[in-house]
């Protein structure tokens, strides 16, 4: 088992390991006063991961319920919320009880601004069961919904007591979310960490196939480096926005299509915008785009924006972004692999240049 440390104002460990979620009841008693657990889970979820883990936490002595939705990024809401909080209140969970967040990234981002908000506030845990999860949203205690106009802009920073990710859990998934996680993992490669993406590169067929130890070290050094972004900047007042390449033309993308599209197709397509971007604008000082859109297509992720999409139309999606401030975009563009460049109000007609570039 490998063991990383997230020095935020409340410090907590980050766990990664096979066959983890059996440790689970041992470990939680050191980060949690309660054994009143909710379990805040999806109905996939609960079937593959959640209910199993709840029988071995009730034979532990736990008292645990399990409270699920339907899976998607159509429950990140409000009523998702609001419902899950008066069915907790109605099973009798008051501020001695705690939450463990198993699922996905919609279901930590539910979960622990659920956590957050419940009788102001009741600890959790992220227990998060896709790559995606693993790798990028259960780490850093950002958690939120969606709002008709945009992703995530009813939010808060919470940190969770404990992360436990369990890779063996990966091979539940199917293919493509497991590649919607790999996604994130080219992100921080191509923004901060050339050897990660160096390290893609070289195991992309092991990682298509689940090969446990490649798996493992790609989550070891995408929460290290998550890790090292947030412990610097927690609350996203600077540093941290190095994690939106290619989110900001990814959630854009997202906003367009209804949430139709995976996120981290979404993503991929925004990194080659911005990729691409990088080299219109002459930031980039040296070729970025061709490596990284051929890593993505060895992936099996898209590099194109999706049929029907119009370049015209994204740019109108990027104002309700939070990665506005104070009326300037902000863009996450690389100057070479593996380093970044904070780049404030791109030119719309580059943008528009590039997202044509890059239509079907």
């Amino acid at each position: 088992m490998r063991v990383l440390r997230v020095e935020t104002a409340e410090p907590y460990e980050i766990l990664i390991g096979g066959g983890l979620l059996t440790e689970i009841p041992q470990d939680l008693p050191q980060v949690l006063e309660t054994r009143h657990l909710a379990l805040i889970t999806d109905e996939t979820v609960r079937d593959l991961v959640a209910e199993d883990l709840a029988r071995i936490l009730t034979e532990a002595g736990f008292r645990t319920e399990i409270f699920s939705f339907p899976p998607g990024e159509a429950s990140k809401n409000m009523e998702t919320v609001v419902q899950l909080s008066r069915s907790m209140v109605r099973a009798g969970f008051d501020r001695r009880s705690a939450v463990l967040a198993v699922g996905g990234g919609v279901v930590g981002d539910v979960a622990g601004f659920l956590a957050s908000i419940y009788l102001r506030g009741v600890p959790y845990v992220q227990v998060p069961t896709t790559l995606l999860a693993q790798v990028d949203s259960s780490v850093g205690g950002k958690t939120g919904v969606d709002l008709p106009e945009g992703k995530n802009l009813l939010g808060t920073f919470y940190q969770p007591r404990r992360v436990y990710i369990d890779y063996g859990v990966l091979t539940t998934l199917p293919l493509s979310h497991l590649r919607n996680g790999l996604a994130e993992v080219v992100k921080y490669g191509a923004a901060l960490d050339r050897g990660l993406f160096e390290f893609l590169e070289a195991q992309a067929e092991a990682l298509l196939a689940y090969h446990p130890e490649p798996l493992e070290e790609i989550i070891y050094q995408s929460c290290r480096l998550k890790a090292e972004v947030v412990s610097r900047d927690e609350r996203e007042a600077g540093l941290r926005r190095v994690l939106n390449f290619g989110h900001t033309l990814g959630h854009a993308l997202e906003a367009a299509l209804n949430y139709q599209i995976l996120h981290g197709e979404a993503v991929a397509v925004g990194m080659v915008a911005a990729a691409r971007l990088s080299e219109a604008l002459g930031v980039a000082e040296e070729p970025v785009a061709e490596r990284l859109e051929a890593l993505l297509l060895r992936l099996g992720l898209p590099v194109r924006l999706p049929e029907g999409v119009a370049p015209e139309a994204l740019p109108a999606f990027l104002s309700a972004d939070k990665k506005v401030w104070h009326g300037r975009l902000t863009m996450v563009l690389l100057r070479r692999l593996g380093e970044f460049v904070f780049y404030e109000d791109p030119p719309r007609e580059s943008l528009l240049e590039v997202l044509k570039e890059i239509s079907i």
